[in-house]
């Protein structure tokens, strides 16, 4: 089994006091007399530590804590870390476990835990469908026309009856923790297209009741790696990656996720990272958004001030610069110290360029968008401006002549007045933005090649747009 690194949760999530008694786990290992076995939980698709205890020459250890731990999976982890079965834990949390690490499944016991009976119980059968999971497998790994269409009704038929069997647990046990975690790995059924509905029917349904099945008020579901799941798959496969629409969505998701506070924190944590962190231009604009909505009010009570204010600075580093925006004014000097303002430069294209003559990656950089631009941009009406973020004058100019950067506007701010450091979010370079002719922004951040594809789309759409 893969090897398990507890990480330090950045977010310092608290812990909730269930129960007044605390928990009380005794687990108790045939194989093992020493060594310290360690508790942990998911959180999403990490895992941290909760606990740990030392095995004594019985082969027993004793997790004990005077604050119940909040409800989820976690994980019981054998002494080098190599090896672990999951558990569920709940509102019970004083029971024992008996582990045979020869058959982790089949000899495992569990004493006073009804709710891990249960688990227990959905993990059995699961090892009972094993041979045909392995056919299945089997067939597939040949990789012909005929095995791929073979296994098809195999792999529908093992679903089914996996299905089957979640829809009759959710029957029996409604109030069960499993329960709520089978609901929440549902996927919607799309209904036969309406005669009056166009092709878009199964996309619309299928991310209207997306969330159906998902309990947002269940903060259980945090420590498990379903939740994470689909929140990636909704924001990253289902919603148009258009910062409109993301934030619609959301606001609505948070909306639902605030009766809870576990939920409410990790679903804002989540989508602020994921959106602070997506490799899509102009996505950046939804971080902003939700930092401002939530984070400035002061609604994320776990922060720190100091990781408050990192968090919030990021965004407002960034709030000048977004896709949309006209681009800062910029008034600095040329390479003879006349003055140089960025409006004053026509352009039907204005590519900025901050650049220093030093950074590796701006010596590759540099001679190709140098290149791009005189093989094609400039005759598309781009107008090159590059200025100069470090290294000396003498440095810069060296450069510029070596390179035969001609055609070029060179700028630099030898006083730093123009601020362009914070609104560029100029921290590393090259940086490079696409503006229009009246300085909006188009695009920012992209290589050689993705600029060349941009400003082709863009001659080819009507009146300078890029379709999203």
């Amino acid at each position: 089994m893969r090897k398990l690194f507890f990480l330090i949760a950045v977010l310092c999530y608290s812990q909730l006091q269930l129960q007044a008694q605390g928990y009380q786990l005794t687990v108790k290992f045939k194989q093992y007399t020493s060594g310290r076995m360690f508790l942990a939980h998911y959180m999403g698709k990490g895992t941290y530590l909760a606990d740990s205890a030392m095995i004594d020459a019985t082969g027993t250890a004793v997790l004990k804590g005077k604050e119940a731990l909040p409800g989820g999976i976690y994980l019981v982890v054998f002494p080098g870390k190599q090896r672990y079965f999951e558990m569920l834990l709940d509102k019970n949390q004083t029971f024992s476990i008996s582990v045979d690490s020869t058959d982790l499944i089949g000899k495992t016991v569990y004493k006073t835990s009804p709710e891990n009976d249960l688990f227990l119980g959905y993990n059995r059968f699961l090892a009972t469908l094993q041979p045909k999971t392995i056919a299945i497998q089997e067939l597939l790994a040949k990789r012909t026309a005929q095995d791929t269409l073979q296994a098809r009704p195999l792999q529908t038929a093992l679903n089914k009856e996996i299905q089957d069997y979640r829809i009759n647990f959710i029957t029996k046990h409604p109030e069960s923790l499993l329960t709520s975690i089978f609901k929440a790995m549902r996927e919607p059924e799309v209904p036969t297209k309406p005669a009056n509905e166009d092709s878009t029917f199964a996309y619309r349904y299928f991310r209207g009741h997306y969330w159906d099945e998902v309990n947002l008020n269940d903060g259980r579901l945090v420590r498990t790696p379903i939740l994470e799941g689909k929140l990636s798959k909704y924001f990253n496969q289902v919603v148009p990656m258009e910062p409109d629409s993301a934030i619609v969505e959301c606001d609505r998701l948070i909306a639902k996720a605030r009766k809870d506070k576990e939920m409410f924190k990790y679903v804002l944590w989540w989508l602020t990272y994921n959106y602070e962190t997506s490799p899509y231009m102009g996505m950046d604009a939804v971080f902003v958004h939700l930092v401002e909505k939530y984070y400035v009010p002061g609604e994320a009570y776990w922060l720190t001030s100091e990781q408050l204010n990192k968090l919030i600075g990021r965004a407002y580093a960034i709030a000048p610069n977004l896709i949309g925006q006209q681009a800062p004014p910029l008034e600095m000097q040329d390479s003879t110290a006349k003055p140089l303002s960025l409006y004053s430069t026509k352009a039907k294209y204005t590519v900025l360029v901050f650049w220093d003559p030093t950074c590796g990656h701006c010596k590759t950089e540099i001679p190709r968008l140098d290149s791009a631009f005189k093989a094609s941009w400039q005759n598309k009406g781009v107008v090159m401006v590059g200025i100069k973020t470090d290294g000396t004058r003498e440095e810069w100019l060296q450069f510029i002549k070596a390179h035969q950067l001609s055609g070029w506007v060179h700028a630099w701010d030898p006083q730093a007045q123009s601020n362009y450091r914070r609104l560029y979010d100029v921290y590393s370079t090259p940086v490079v933005y696409l503006l229009d002719e009246k300085k909006k922004i188009l695009a920012k951040r992209l290589g050689v090649e993705q600029l060349n594809g941009f400003l082709e789309r863009l001659e080819k759409e009507p009146e300078g747009t890029v379709k999203k």
